[in-house]
């Protein structure tokens, strides 16, 4: 039986956090029916909501980064730096379930937000706390962004450029954000376990460069065990044939990723799905071995045949004999996925702009619903329903309002 409420229906969430993991931990919270308020502070808001306005990024009149980190929630505009917003936050704490947030730890202390002001206040507090360099060591207090912290210092940035000599290859806006989510989401997740166990509360947290290590886990893994590195050789190089990119008649590239069991049983098959049948007889490339010895050799003829028809039609072809493929794909090819469509990796958003759709977070429960995705909030647009909700007075909101200490 489903739960049209979510399964963390119930839950109160403050995310106070910025640039992104952190209040993309609480938007996955959202998702599954989490109060998430979104504390803001008055004027300009979270400094997240200029990110899609800055050069170089897709134009559009939705702000479209916006309302993917911030749906579900509601927004609260409260200014921590003045005493009566901190009080006012402090109100709010023994009514909250978990507490979010990637401000700088220095900065913490000064608003009087981190664990140590907290959690006496609410000894069930979660309290989930996101950093760059974690907090520990010479480097706690550095700041740090996912193509800093996650994707430079990780090894990411140097092992995925083109070939060994090569520019190294410049990362996008979240990408490694967006993965560090789902770990601070899981750390949350475990401690809620653990409260559900022992009835108390506690800190829990990530970082980016912890979670950069484990994205590049399998390498450093490498490293770590001595391993000796060779250089990554250009395209046209590669060692296997069978497991690199081509051209194809229309523009469009095709990834190959075939197993070596199956090059060793298939060979013959995938030359003939090719149209180059007398590839499997080539005494250059009749077994493995000598496929890798000519792999260059190999990857000319390839280039040639891939050329004879668009990357769709590779496709169709290649997947209806059993090889495992890929189109590269362009952002704009997304919206018309359908298997993303039929998974619910892309679902409904009134106010989204264009399709009206966003990105859900990347993981379900048999028999637990999402929560339809609500439009990310104007600033300041709950402030008065939510501290009403906190116990304060129409005279006390307007006092705070007139000091200054919310929007």
């Amino acid at each position: 039986m489903t739960d049209k409420h979510g399964i963390f229906a119930g839950l109160r969430v403050i995310d106070a956090a910025t640039y992104i993991a952190a209040p993309a931990a609480a938007t996955i919270l959202s998702d599954f029916g989490a109060d998430v308020i979104k504390v803001e502070p008055p004027g300009e808001g979270d400094p997240y909501r200029a990110l899609a306005s800055q050069p170089g990024l897709p134009k559009s009149d939705h702000n479209y980064f916006w309302m993917l980190e911030a749906r579900n929630k509601r927004s609260v505009a409260i200014d921590l730096k003045h005493p009566e917003g901190r009080k006012t936050l402090h109100r709010m704490i023994p009514e909250t379930d978990i507490f979010i947030t990637n401000m700088p730890l220095k900065v913490r202390h000064r608003l009087g937000i981190g664990y140590a002001d907290l959690s006496p206040l609410n000894p069930k507090l979660i309290y989930a706390s996101f950093t760059g360099y974690g907090e520990r060591g010479a480097e706690m207090h550095k700041p740090g962004f996912d193509s800093t912290a996650w994707w430079a210092r990780s090894g990411l940035m140097d092992q995925v450029r083109a070939e060994h000599g090569a520019a190294p290859a410049r990362s996008l806006p979240g990408m490694g954000d967006h993965m560090a989510a789902v770990s601070l989401f899981a750390a949350i997740a475990t401690a809620l376990y653990r409260r559900e166990r022992t009835g108390k509360g506690g800190e829990v947290g990530s970082s980016l460069l912890a979670n950069g290590a484990w994205s590049n886990s399998c390498f450093v893994q490498a490293a770590l065990s001595g391993a000796k590195f060779v250089e990554r050789p250009p395209r046209g190089k590669a060692g296997n044939a069978l497991s690199n990119h081509y051209l194809c008649g229309d523009d469009r590239w095709i990834l190959l990723s075939v197993s070596i069991a199956q090059e060793q049983k298939s060979w013959p098959q995938f030359a003939a799905c090719l149209g180059r049948p007398e590839l499997a007889k080539d005494p250059r490339f009749a077994t493995r071995p000598d496929r890798h010895t000519h792999a260059e050799m190999l990857i000319v003829e390839l280039d040639k045949a891939f050329l004879a028809k668009g990357a769709d039609a590779w496709q169709k072809i290649l997947e209806a004999n059993g090889f495992a493929v890929s189109i590269v794909a362009r952002p704009t090819d997304t919206p018309d996925d359908a298997q993303m469509l039929a998974t619910g990796v892309l679902v409904p958003m009134p106010g989204a702009g264009g399709r009206d759709m966003t990105v859900s977070s990347p993981f379900w429960l048999t028999d637990v619903a999402k929560v339809p995705a609500r439009r990310a909030p104007d600033l300041g647009q709950h402030t008065d329903e939510v501290l009403r909700a906190n116990g304060l007075s129409a005279s006390e909101i307007a006092a705070l309002r007139k000091a200054g200490a919310i929007g």
